[in-house]
């Protein structure tokens, strides 16, 4: 597939799908927050961590990252607008139910990191995005990478499951910059590579990666707090 990106800018057709990729980036973010808020503010929220909470932190860990890697997937095989559509919303709800413990962690033991990590996360994800989109570097090469890393990350989830060992600091460090070579990664595929009729499933694969970005910057701000 011949790349959009050019000297002279991009096409009329690729500016609209990227700006529809990101206007539904922001969407599925938005409806991730209400999700949470009503599970929340209904009490359902803390029904469900209670119960989720007598699981082992690995085993949600674990969760994630197959949600993570289904999203991916979806993403990239998905070619029906609806069924992009379904698997978006599908995604949003899982994640919003997968999150629901550390939040209510946050709540509890950190004031305050849930707000903190969102802000960091979303400056992270507008610097990384806007790397991507003014450099116009193709930085499709992350992608052999961060399959090995994730790869890597699942091994050491289900080793600390096996063995009984917790996952601490450096591992969520070490996830935070995986998340952000995720990101970039992702927004150059939607600057570059995703056909233009791909915009929903573009925006899954971002939400994905930019809910690991939260994910492990809220596990840390949780940890200082300690």
């Amino acid at each position: 597939m011949e790349l959009a990106s050019t000297q002279q800018g991009y096409g009329p057709a690729r500016e609209r799908f990227i700006s529809k990729t990101f206007n539904h980036l922001g969407g599925a973010i938005l409806s991730f927050t209400a999700i949470e808020v009503i599970l929340f503010k209904t009490g359902v929220a803390e029904v469900l961590a209670k119960g989720m909470m007598t699981m082992s932190w690995i085993i949600i860990l674990g969760a994630f990252m197959l949600v993570g890697w289904l999203a991916s997937r979806a993403a990239h095989t998905v070619e029906s607008l609806a069924m992009q559509y379904v698997a978006l919303a599908a995604y949003i709800l899982a994640e919003a139910i997968i999150f629901i413990p550390i939040l209510f962690i946050a709540n509890q033991l950190a004031p305050g990191a849930i707000a903190n990590a969102g802000l960091i996360t979303v400056l992270a994800t507008v610097g990384l995005v806007g790397v991507a989109y003014m450099s116009r570097k193709d930085f499709s090469f992350l992608g052999s990478i961060l399959k090995w890393a994730g790869l890597v990350a699942l091994v050491l989830i289900a080793s600390g499951l096996i063995f009984g060992f917790q996952l601490g600091m450096f591992f969520s460090v070490a996830m935070v910059a995986l998340s952000g070579a995720a990101i970039l990664y992702d927004a150059s595929n939607v600057i570059h590579h995703y056909p233009e009729d791909r915009y929903v499933g573009a925006s899954l694969q971002l939400f994905a990666s930019v809910a690991m970005m939260f994910w492990y910057v809220l596990r840390i701000l949780i940890s200082l707090r300690d």
